[in-house]
């Protein structure tokens, strides 16, 4: 006898990326050495300081007992210390800073807390597709929301205000954008927050690129009275090259950070706080931390350009984060990629994961280093074209 699933899951598929890792994996088991250029997993350490910080705190005896549902005081502290130094913002560290096991958490978080059945969400197209699958597992419909080149990627906020808002309760947001690499402005963030504000909806902006070739970081919080109608979600994994250590933050309003820490207290019982230490001294660290990144990744860059030109594909220069976002001049992206893989062995992401507007694009990822980029070049160049 086979027990039946909840319904909230039968419309729920399994993240695209978990998927076809488990193909590579098991091609890669077959001799078939495949590289993978599409994934944003970051392949370079964390800076010294902050490994020795988690081996000090390790061997202490009193850092293995249950932790704080809130986060340690100094992680919050340095969370807002982060926001004063690069945005300006004064934040209360007791009370507006949330604690996270990495943002993607972040995101259930505040679906569960927030929808009830039959509530609607505002989800980009092209976007991050936890956005769409949280909203649905709380029971929400979704309302995806073009996001097109023509627009820069951009909310058309005209086209929106067009459309019945009336059940809409979350708006989803993602600036630096992913996959497209589209900055954030003043203007759209004041468009945004004026929007949430007339329509009585949650806006909530996932920030986690904010530092990765960024020379005008914001947050949705430049904006005045943001907080009266917005959350903001941010992480080390990124900026740190901390993706598997798991340290994100909730940034909002205290009324709207206390209702989420009913769900997250019931879901969890705090971060080791040995993690959570070394976070502070990440988030500590001097700007030689990011220029010194960055540089690494404008030389992989360029070396994503010309596979990108490889591949006739078209992409914008001023782009920012961890990936390339290329148009080709196809409609059917996702048979060019398996074309590629089959004949070269090179996986490349194909736009239509993130959505329909993401159709005829391809995303390539910066955390792969110069010499895997050039070997995955030169594959392409042999074997495929």
């Amino acid at each position: 006898m086979i027990i039946t699933t909840s319904d909230r899951i039968k419309h729920i598929k399994p993240y695209y990326f978990a998927g076809k890792m488990a193909r590579i994996a098991e091609l890669n088991k077959q001799g078939f050495d495949i590289l993978n250029i599409g994934i944003g997993s970051p392949d370079l350490m964390p800076h010294k300081s902050i490994i020795d910080r988690l081996k000090e705190s390790a061997n202490n005896e009193n850092s293995h007992g249950y932790q704080s549902y809130k986060g340690i005081e100094n992680l919050r502290n340095a969370f807002s210390k982060c926001y004063e130094r690069n945005f300006d913002i004064n934040l209360d560290p007791l009370s507006e800073i949330q604690i996270l096991m990495g943002s993607k958490e972040g995101i259930m978080h505040i679906a569960m807390s927030f929808l009830n059945n039959e509530d609607k969400v505002l989800v980009p197209d092209p976007g991050y597709p936890t956005y769409n699958s949280a909203s649905l597992l709380a029971g929400a419909d979704v309302i995806k929301y073009n996001l097109t080149e023509k627009n820069n990627w951009h909310p058309d906020f005209k086209e929106l205000e067009k459309m019945d808002l009336s059940d809409v309760k979350i708006m989803w947001l993602n600036y630096p954008h992913m996959p497209t690499g589209a900055k954030a402005t003043i203007s759209l963030f004041e468009q945004a927050v004026e929007f949430a504000k007339k329509n009585k909806i949650l806006l909530v902006n996932d920030n986690p690129y904010n530092f990765v070739l960024n020379d005008s970081p914001l947050s949705i919080f430049n904006i005045q009275g943001a907080k009266e109608v917005a959350l903001e979600l941010v992480s080390l994994s990124k900026t740190y090259n901390m993706a598997g250590w798991r340290i994100g933050a909730l940034i909002g309003n205290s009324l709207y950070i206390n209702e989420i820490i009913k769900f997250k207290s019931n879901m969890d019982s705090g971060m080791f706080k040995p993690i959570q230490e070394a976070g502070v001294i990440a988030l500590n660290m001097d700007k030689d931390w990011n220029k010194y990144m960055n540089e690494i990744y404008k030389q992989r860059r360029n070396k994503v350009w010309e596979i990108m030109d490889m591949l006739k594909c078209t992409y914008d220069k001023n782009s920012t984060g961890m990936f390339v976002w290329g148009k080709t001049n196809i409609e059917d992206e996702e048979k060019l990629i398996e074309d590629i893989l089959d004949k070269s062995r090179v996986f490349i992401a194909p736009g239509r994961i993130f959505g329909e507007n993401g159709k005829g694009y391809l995303r390539i990822s910066i955390t792969n280093s110069i010499e895997k980029l050039n070997q995955a070049l030169n594959r392409i160049k042999e074997n495929f074209l």
